[in-house]
């Protein structure tokens, strides 16, 4: 685990990336876990009971649907945050790279059943 009084190189982490939507933590800050993932496709409707969820584009565009709302469209150098509880469900024609900062034990699909589904990993 790395110390929040380290650097970390964002390009390095998101390289050693190899699968879509299996986000991999690479720091945790305050009690706030920063997640390295690529993303391309669709992901499953879905929602974070326990709360609040920080979208952070890298590289690319991601749309972001939202139940009850227009969907957002976040762009490379853009944050987006999902407010705890609300429905969700993340889109990327080509790839793109994301940070994502959620508590820590956020599960990727909320309590939606999913194969999309990832453990937690550490890089």
């Amino acid at each position: 685990m790395a110390r929040p009084d380290m650097s970390v190189n964002i390009a390095g982490k998101l390289a050693k990336v190899t699968e879509h939507w299996s986000p991999k933590t690479v720091l945790e800050v305050n009690g706030l876990e920063f997640k390295a993932v690529k993303v391309k496709g669709d992901f499953v409707w879905h929602n974070h009971p326990e709360g609040d969820e920080l979208f952070l584009v890298v590289r690319g565009e991601l749309t972001i649907d939202l139940k009850d709302r227009p969907s957002a469209v976040v762009r490379a150098g853009e944050m987006f945050v999902v407010p705890r509880g609300l429905y969700h469900k993340p889109y990327a024609a080509q790839e793109c790279e994301i940070l994502i900062m959620d508590p820590p034990g956020v599960v990727n699909t909320g309590e939606a059943s999913s194969d999309l589904t990832a453990d937690e990993e550490w890089f």
